[in-house]
């Protein structure tokens, strides 16, 4: 399942964190891959140990973990402190499936990738993050300021880039409902219930629907 969120951080606070990370050290992106993933990394990540990352993730991760259609998406247990990426032209990111567990110290499973977009598609050209499902290859290149989600088990890539810069945020969450088609399932039963809840508040076709949703969450749920 893919969902999006679009205007996920404000204008003005998408300049703060342009500012911020155009005054930060980057490095080698290789020294976080994994074992596969290091021989197809071409990009620089932001050193973690810069002034200004805590107050990136005030401003990124904050809005992020807050957002109901996040909520709904991936259900999260654990949410990683994200890596901020930088593509520069001749840089890409090879085809690849995330790690299924990260973290140093605490570890989690990651279940859900996110990516958040801190460029807009007019300030470079490739760089389009594509993702192979069972419905194909998407490619998805959003508005900064917006974010995708999708399953880390998931094939993709990132796409070279051949002029500009493309920033962007990367996390992954562990989620209370392990399995990818339980968790589409719900969110798509809870968008039609948000919908009938809306329309016939007081139907009971709206009763019903709710009393399988919370159920469902109930079989399912791993806390």
């Amino acid at each position: 399942m893919l969902a999006s969120i679009d205007h996920l951080i404000s204008t003005e606070n998408l300049a703060k964190i342009r500012e911020l990370l155009q005054a930060s050290p980057f490095v080698d992106g290789k020294l976080s891959a994994g074992m596969v993933a290091r021989d197809v990394k071409h990009n620089q990540e932001m050193n973690p140990q810069s002034e200004h990352f805590n107050t990136l993730n005030e401003l990124v991760m904050g809005n992020l973990v807050r957002h109901p259609k996040f909520k709904a998406a991936a259900w999260p247990k654990k949410v990683a402190a994200p890596f901020y990426a930088k593509y520069e032209p001749g840089m890409a990111y090879g085809e690849h499936v995330d790690d299924p567990v990260m973290g140093q110290g605490e570890l989690y499973r990651t279940d859900i990738s996110t990516t958040v977009f801190l460029s807009n598609p007019d300030e470079y050209d490739g760089g389009e993050l594509t993702i192979r499902d069972t419905y194909g290859e998407r490619k998805i290149k959003l508005a900064a300021g917006s974010a995708v989600i999708y399953p880390s088990h998931s094939r993709h890539y990132v796409a070279p880039v051949t002029r500009g810069t493309r920033y962007v945020a990367v996390t992954w969450a562990q989620s209370t409902i392990r399995d990818p088609a339980q968790r589409e399932m719900l969110y798509e039963l809870n968008q039609a219930r948000e919908m009938l809840f809306k329309e016939q508040p007081d139907a009971e076709s709206t009763r019903k629907v709710s009393a399988v949703f919370n159920n469902l969450v109930r079989r399912w749920i791993d806390i």
